[in-house]
């Protein structure tokens, strides 16, 4: 069976945060950051060269196929931010989402401009829930 493509690395996600070239996208990946370590109490981990995930998780389809995730994450796009707070399945937070401002999701994402654009507590919300109960298939 066929590994995830997005593995854990051993990148630092400092060094890819500070790389990040639009300062008001730097500066939001800073405070996603913070919020999410206060939330999971977890050290961040660079997943592939871009993803920066907190918590291990492993899953198993119905399918068999299994896999290692996160529980939490996040990617400072060069358009958006992607957060993947749900595991495979946003609308879990179907309420939340309703109270959250500006944004639009995938399946298992989230994704917004810019923090100014969402309520904080919301997103801290959706966050400890995602993380507490992550949502993926079994």
């Amino acid at each position: 069976m066929a590994e995830n493509k997005t593995q854990k690395t051993q990148l630092s996600v400092e060094d890819f945060i500070n790389s990040v070239d639009h300062e008001g996208k730097r500066n939001d990946a800073i405070e996603i950051l913070e919020m999410m370590k206060t939330i999971t109490k977890e050290e961040p981990r660079m997943w592939g060269t871009s993803i920066i995930g907190f918590g291990d998780l492993r899953y198993k389809y119905a399918s068999g196929r299994e896999g290692d995730w996160f529980k939490v994450g996040f990617s400072p796009r060069k358009t958006k931010i992607s957060m993947y707070i749900s595991g495979c399945d946003v609308s879990m937070h179907e309420q939340l989402l309703a109270k959250l401002g500006k944004h639009k999701t995938g399946k298992g994402c989230l994704y917004i401009n810019k923090l100014a654009d969402v309520d904080m507590e919301v997103l801290k919300e959706m966050t400890k829930q995602g993380y507490d109960n992550p949502n993926i298939p079994h």
